[in-house]
């Protein structure tokens, strides 16, 4: 029987969310209900709230989440009533011509939910990345729910859904960073101190983080930054030039999603270096760069999506790194609030003052 449960929808274009009753059907073949028990704040759910990634609101937020699986659909043989999921927003088919060619981490039809949730009044709702989980129930793909340690606390687990994923995939999956490299990150948040700490544990010998907040610098630190460099006081390129050796760095990874940063993060390569662009743009940017310069510096210039995962190897190997005391998910957990804390989180996400915020049910 469908449910009704509490959860926080963005109506309007630009407009403040609000906590609104949603209706939760019973999961239908190939699908799942989760019970949430925690979801991280990212700024992907405020570029839904923005306008930034379509118009088809009203949106259900929320992505980064961690819970129990509560019911499941016919033929859904690999899951279970009880499982402690993480939940991914790519889950691969396995038909499309990507996956047939051995790349499930770029499947072209990724599974998500065939029923909509929906408004109380029968208004169908698009929930953030195919998840919408700041809700306390939600309705997914089953392939989307990826089973790890039940020891690893909801508030941190979750987070590895989405941010944390994406920064420490771009370095370890995109940008093959290993041992003796050195390693530019420019922009300090969730993400890109996600890519610091794979970057660390990857044997990197040089991290360098950029960043204009010299508190998100400290932080940066914290996971394993061996130098830091505010933005705002030089040449960021000759910075990076002058930490390794007056060649660039091997790998310069791309965590904020601005032209800007995109350019310093090209030019401050090393020669046949690689750029990883992680960062999530808006659609009206755009990047212009001297046609020679591409030829002639070589290298690679990738952009990494969702840190080029396959979660159901990805997700449990990550929380195995944290159980272990190899990688602090704690440490990006900056608060814990409430459905109803979510609007003043994307002020305070936007003021630079939290790693994440994190929504616990």
């Amino acid at each position: 029987m469908a449910q009704q449960v509490r959860a926080v929808v963005a109506k309007a274009v630009k407009e403040p969310v609000a906590i609104e009753t949603i209706v939760v059907p019973d999961p239908g073949p190939g699908e799942a209900v989760v019970a949430v028990q925690a979801c991280g704040v990212c700024h992907t759910d405020l570029h839904y709230r923005e306008g930034g990634i379509n118009d088809d609101f009203p949106f259900l937020l929320g992505h980064e989440a961690a819970g129990v699986v509560e019911a499941v659909g016919d033929g859904v043989t690999d899951l279970a009533a009880g499982d402690y999921v993480v939940l991914a927003w790519r889950a691969p088919c396995g038909q499309c011509r990507s996956c047939r060619r051995g790349r499930p981490w770029y499947c072209f039809d990724s599974a998500n939910a065939a029923q909509p949730m929906t408004l109380a009044d029968g208004t169908p709702l698009s929930a953030a990345l195919g998840i919408g989980a700041f809700a306390e129930k939600t309705l997914v793909a089953a392939g989307q729910c990826v089973k790890v340690d039940p020891r690893a606390r909801p508030e941190a687990a979750g987070l590895i859904g989405c941010g944390i994923m994406a920064g420490f995939g771009a370095a370890v999956n995109t940008g093959n960073v290993g041992r003796g490299d050195t390693v530019a990150v420019l922009g300090c948040g969730g993400v890109g101190d996600a890519a610091i700490a794979a970057s660390a544990l990857a044997g990197a010998r040089t991290v360098i983080a950029v960043d204009l907040d010299d508190r998100k610098l400290e932080w940066a630190r914290r996971f394993g930054a061996t130098h830091t460099v505010n933005a705002g006081a030089g040449d960021v390129v000759e910075a990076i030039r002058d930490l390794t050796d007056g060649f660039g760095a091997d790998v310069v990874i791309e965590a904020v999603g601005r032209p800007e940063t995109y350019r310093q993060a090209f030019f401050a390569r090393d020669h046949a270096g690689t750029l990883v662009q992680v960062g999530v743009p808006t659609p009206e940017l755009t990047i212009e760069l001297p046609l020679i310069e591409l030829f002639g510096r070589g290298g690679a210039l990738k952009s990494s999506w969702y840190g080029d995962c396959l979660p159901s190897r990805d997700f449990p190997a990550l929380i195995d790194l944290y159980l272990s005391g190899r990688l602090d998910l704690d440490g990006f957990v900056s608060e814990t609030i409430g459905l109803d804390g979510v609007e003043e989180a994307f002020g305070r996400m936007q003021r630079g003052e939290v790693l994440r915020s994190v929504v616990v049910l």
